[in-house]
């Protein structure tokens, strides 16, 4: 729990600058932050806004993932198309009934917007604002039910009967008359068809075009403070010539594995690192932002062994796993002995994407006192990353939203 509060403060203070967080808890909106690059895609930033709405405290909602405010009857095709929407890296909005803390169920405007670093265009965090639905928005537009009848005149009588198709927010209290049999039956029907609730809950054009504005907002601020500490972000992915940089679906499952690993492109120029696992940065000193880009040679110093470079070279050349023991330095210039295994991981289609070096430090104590033999450890690595590239390739996400 420690380490991964570690992550959620890191996230914020390793890319803006400290004044960050006043500034969004400035801003009126219903929004919170999150990172798909720590392990099950954690809230790390959540508005009072937000926490105003949904009746949850700071400390229930960060590090906790969005899906805590989906129920019984949210929408699961809903859900589906934001998971995709996380997957590819794009925009969506869309409408989705929600939970408070209490229970009650409320329909929001969802809008969600990757935030991408102007460094290496890798997706950083999604912004996500809940605009609450008002009721007028929530009332049929057409002025027809789907049985055909006019709610025009019905409507002005029975106010409370045709307040949009937020079921459990009915308030029966406030029908004066027996309903018609023709208005039972459509109520009958909004209870037995939950899943095309969503159809009547349409947010106005107001109201999308409110939930856009907050977006460009928050964006503003982040862009600001990000500028000050020096690593720029942006709403929109820039075109980077000579970069690659991983979806936020495969670094959310890579997140997963707890072994000290990299993963290199082989299809960039000097083969750079483009994931770097918490473990590997721990075993090593450097930060995320100090490792990726580079090349693994970063870690070799005056007494690393030539024979050892040169077999890992011969090995990617040959496209074949090699195993190693070289003498590595970490970022304080302290050495320890590496037992490094490299192997090529291929796509879907058979073709070589990545190369995944694994390390283990000899003598280490956690992986004695876990009773863990090295070699399996690293081939359940491994093993672990061929998979986690291969589902992705062919069109798999991951199963968390």
């Amino acid at each position: 729990m420690e380490s991964q509060l570690a992550l959620i403060d890191e996230s914020f203070n390793s890319r803006y600058s400290s004044l960050v967080l006043d500034a969004l808890d400035d801003l009126p909106d219903n929004f919170t932050i999150s990172d798909p690059c720590i392990s099950g895609h954690p809230i790390v930033f959540a508005s009072r806004g937000f926490l105003k709405m949904s009746g949850y405290s700071k400390d229930e909602v960060i590090g906790k993932n969005a899906r805590m405010l989906q129920g019984p009857e949210t929408n699961r095709k809903s859900v589906m198309e934001i998971r995709e929407a996380i997957r590819e890296e794009r925009t969506i909005q869309l409408s989705l009934l929600n939970y408070r803390k209490d229970g009650t169920p409320f329909w929001m405007l969802f809008h969600l917007s990757p935030v991408f670093s102007k460094e290496d265009g890798r997706v950083i965090h999604f912004v996500s604002v809940q605009l609450p639905i008002s009721r007028k928005s929530m009332a049929f537009t057409s002025g027809y039910g789907r049985n055909g009848f006019d709610f025009g005149e019905a409507g002005s009588r029975l106010p409370e009967i045709v307040f949009g198709s937020c079921r459990k927010e009915m308030c029966m209290d406030s029908v004066t008359q027996p309903l018609p049999l023709w208005a039972r039956s459509s109520l009958e029907d909004f209870h037995t068809r939950g899943l095309e609730a969503e159809e009547s809950c349409e947010a106005s054009d107001l109201e999308k075009q409110k939930a856009a504005t907050s977006i460009n907002n928050i964006l503003s601020v982040l862009t600001h403070c990000s500028e000050q500490n020096g690593k720029l972000v942006c709403g929109k992915r820039c075109n980077l010539s000579g970069t690659n940089p991983l979806g936020s679906s495969l670094i959310l499952s890579l997140g997963r594995i707890k072994q000290s690993f990299v993963l290199t492109d082989p299809h960039l120029p000097d083969m750079p690192i483009v994931y770097a696992s918490d473990a590997f940065l721990n075993l090593t000193g450097y930060a995320r932002h100090e490792v990726l880009g580079k090349n693994c040679r970063f870690l070799n110093g005056p007494d690393t062994n030539a024979e050892a470079i040169c077999q890992i070279r011969e090995s990617i050349q040959a496209e074949q796993a090699c195993t190693v023991r070289l003498l590595n330095y970490r970022k304080d210039e302290s050495s320890f002995w590496n037992r490094l295994h490299i192997s090529p991981v291929r796509n879907a289609s058979g073709k070589i994407a990545f190369y995944v070096g694994v390390q283990t430090e000899e003598g280490c104590k956690n992986e004695s006192s876990r009773g863990l033999n090295p070699e399996i450890g690293q081939l359940g690595a491994v093993g672990a990353v061929k998979v986690a590239v291969r589902s992705l390739s062919m069109g798999v996400g991951p199963s968390k939203s």
